[in-house]
């Protein structure tokens, strides 16, 4: 929770393993989400911040070797999860858009954590951008 809407202040707290970003002026009830979301193992990161994050400082030219091997590792339905995923859409929309169940979804999520060696849906998003498997404005493949 920060008064800082600085992109990399936000960069700094996913690459150190922070799982929530918001900002102090965020409503009391986005607040109370928040904590519970992160306290039940997902992650959060203000809506203000995520577009512009990702558009100026997780596109990148070349992905590396390391972050290629792990995306090669999943199967074709988790990397469609992970662009899911990466695009915002909670474990339900996925399984609507997908015609899977939610534990079905949350399965692959889990997954993707294993394969991408992530521990949160933040961290999750960080690597499909940095992959390659997702960038600002569309989807690889898709």
């Amino acid at each position: 929770l920060t008064t800082f809407d600085l992109d990399e202040y936000v960069l700094a707290a996913l690459r150190a393993g922070a799982s929530g970003f918001l900002l102090k002026d965020a409503p009391r009830q986005s607040l109370y989400a928040a904590v519970r979301t992160v306290a039940a193992g997902d992650a959060l990161l203000a809506p203000s911040v995520t577009r512009r994050l990702i558009e100026q400082h997780l596109r990148i030219e070349e992905p590396a070797p390391a972050l290629l091997r792990r995306l090669d590792a999943m199967t074709d339905r988790e990397r469609e999860v992970l662009q899911l995923v990466a695009r915002g859409l909670t474990n339900d929309e996925i399984a609507a858009r997908l015609h899977l169940g939610e534990a079905t979804v949350r399965t692959h999520v889990g997954r993707i954590y294993g394969k991408a060696e992530v521990r949160d849906r933040a961290q999750a998003v960080v690597f499909a951008y940095e992959s390659g498997l997702v960038r600002a404005g569309h989807v690889s493949g898709g």
